[in-house]
């Protein structure tokens, strides 16, 4: 009972922060996605209160999301009706219970990271296009359906939408842009309240207040039903259209859904699990069984499709919050907003919630990740191109579909393994060498690393290397560089010894590999479970080892002074203090390293190899 109370201490306030960011994305979500304002509340319900009590993620919070919304607007269209898109929910999430089942878990790491990429550009791209209608106060009773907008003659029509917009309407989405970027860019890291307090729930509250005084016409404001009672409540519920069970398209469109709300939720699982204090693990595949839940219980009430989502459950842990009770909150209190103020939710202007996704769509694609992503080069950059083109000028599956053919080709022209020369790795800047090495350690956990010809590389290599970096890290078995980061013959310089410690003979070593090979990157890397740092921790003596422990012993020294640790922590605690004071020692030992590293030609970094999850730690 103790820990329940001081865990709801810290969630009752996290889930209040966590409402304030999820109510006007349930509601933009909704409106983007063609579908009654009233699914998107329904889902948000459901994934705070449904998914949260079935999920074992301690920080995961489930909703409406944008990637599924180009989706949802097009089956909408499609199958000619809403009630029949929830059909295809419903079966959606039996099919993610399946692969839960089946224990699918692991489906997101084998989708080229390219077209991940660009499929969150394209539905991006895709958003901003779609809200420009509503943001500008394009009369639909004027012109005709906003669908019409990207769909057909999306430049043609913005011509009309300039012509026919709303003054009044554009006041206030001009008034909640700015307050989104003065809030979010400004005032967010001044203090802590305008971090608590969310730049999209001020747009709306301003958003409100503006409508007051403007008195905007009806098909300008958000139309929730106003419920008094359970009973009301449940009237408004739309549906399944269960006539349809016999048409094959709902089914394909199922898994569409099914696909992308579960790359999305794995995604997020993966990236909330590294931001987690406590460095827990979310079992994928519960995860999956509990979103298949969520989606079935949403689809019945009339609910929008749902997933994991990074930005409401990295808000979560941010706000403080210590469980899933949390997400389980912030549902009840969208389910309270519903029921008890649904005259205010009225009063809400369509034009700042089209601000609110307008921010996100360009979130979701800034112009600097098309940039970051063609340094890569061009088998990432063409797989990415053609995946965001696909998306908007198509749909989302063919979008999808021709990122894949892309990658494939890309994949297959790529030889093997590109060897590194000099002018490659000229090209590489220090910055761009330490990234290499984080992208081969997510792959060496995901268990997906690069197929190599390694004949071929010690053909290639046979005249000359030229390896990027040089890594210095313990002579433990579990600890080889070349595996942990995915690199190939001639890739690196790797140098071992226990306890990763430096001597004259390894300085020398990395000035050769910096002055006269031209690496661009030391690292020091030290591992979990080291058998030298132990050995010095307990002030073990043998031979010639004595000397090489003799150099951990300020470590230890350090570690004891700063506070009192259990056996297991403070041994850890003096690697990471060890490899603090070999990195440091480097430029302290070797002018001709100082030097280089003065002049922006080098980085010298450190970092600590887990030996139970293969992750390791960048300091």
């Amino acid at each position: 009972m103790k820990n329940f109370l001081s865990d709801l201490r810290a969630d009752f306030p996290a889930s209040i922060v966590v409402f304030f960011v999820a109510l006007p994305l349930c509601l933009g979500i909704a409106l983007a996605s063609g579908a009654p304002i009233f699914s998107g509340i329904i889902s948000g319900i459901v994934g705070g209160i449904v998914v949260g009590l079935a999920s074992g993620s301690r920080f995961g919070v489930s909703g409406p999301t944008a990637a599924l919304v180009v989706l949802v607007l097009s089956y909408i269209e499609e199958l000619g009706s809403f009630e029949a898109m929830l059909l295809a929910v419903i079966f959606a999430g039996v099919i993610q219970l399946v692969m839960g089942f089946m224990r699918l878990g692991t489906i997101a790491y084998y989708f080229p990271a390219s077209v991940l990429r660009g499929i969150i550009a394209g539905i991006g791209i895709v958003i901003v296009i779609r809200q420009i209608p509503h943001v500008l106060g394009y009369d639909p009773e004027i012109i005709g359906d906003f669908g019409e907008f990207a769909l057909v003659g999306g430049v043609a029509n913005l011509e009309n939408a300039l012509i026919f917009m709303t003054p009044t309407v554009l006041m206030i989405s001009a008034a909640s842009l700015l307050t989104i970027f003065i809030w979010d860019g400004f005032l967010s890291s001044k203090h802590r309240f305008f971090s608590i307090v969310r730049a999209p729930l001020v747009a709306v509250i301003l958003g409100v207040i503006l409508n007051n005084n403007f008195d905007l016409e009806a098909h300008h404001i958000v139309e929730v039903p106003v419920t008094e009672n359970f009973t009301q409540f449940f009237s408004h519920i739309i549906l399944p259209d269960f006539a349809q069970l016999k048409n094959i398209e709902i089914y394909k469109i199922a898994l569409v859904i099914a696909i992308v709300a579960s790359i999305e939720t794995l995604l997020s699982v993966e990236v909330i699990d590294k931001m987690d204090p406590a460095k827990n693990t979310t079992d994928p595949n519960r995860e999956l069984k509990a979103q298949g839940l969520g989606n079935i219980v949403s689809g019945f009430l009339g609910g929008l499709p749902l997933s994991q989502i990074i930005v409401r459950s990295s808000a979560n842990i941010t706000s403080g919050a210590k469980t899933n009770k949390s997400a389980i909150l912030h549902g009840v209190f969208l389910l309270i907003a519903v029921l008890a103020v649904p005259e205010l939710l009225n009063m809400i202007p369509i034009a700042s919630l089209a601000c609110i996704l307008l921010v996100i769509g360009y979130k979701l694609a800034r112009p600097s990740s098309f940039k970051k992503i063609y340094l890569e080069g061009w088998h990432e950059f063409a797989p990415f191109v053609a995946t965001v083109a696909g998306i908007v000028v198509l749909d989302v599956l063919k979008g999808v579909l021709i990122g894949f053919i892309v990658a494939l080709i890309c994949r297959i022209r790529k030889t093997n393994e590109v060897v590194l020369t000099k002018e490659k790795r000229s090209n590489i800047t220090p910055e761009m060498a330490v990234e290499i090495l984080k992208e081969g350690n997510l792959r060496f956990v995901k268990n997906l690393k690069t197929d190599r010809n390694l004949l071929k590389q010690v053909n290639e290599n046979s005249g000359s290397q030229n390896p990027f970096a040089f890594i210095l890290s313990c002579i433990d078995s579990r600890t080889s560089a070349e595996l942990i980061f995915d690199q190939g013959l001639g890739d690196v310089f790797s140098c071992r010894i226990a306890g990763n410690v430096i001597n004259d003979d390894i300085i020398g070593s990395m000035e050769f590999a910096c002055k006269v090979a031209g690496v661009k990157l030391i690292m020091v890397l030290g591992h979990s479970g080291c058998g030298a740092i132990k050995g010095a921790c307990g002030d073990m003596s043998m031979g010639k080892l004595t000397g090489l422990l003799n150099k951990i012993k300020p470590s230890v020294e350090v570690a004891r002074n700063q506070a009192d640790f259990a056996e297991n922590e403070f041994v850890e605690k003096v690697a990471e203090l060890n490899v603090e004071l070999a990195t440091k020692q480097i430029t302290e030992q070797s002018e001709i390293i100082r030097e280089l590293f003065d002049q922006g030609k080098i980085a010298i970094i450190s970092g600590m190899y887990n030996v139970s999850t293969g992750v390791v730690k960048f300091c």
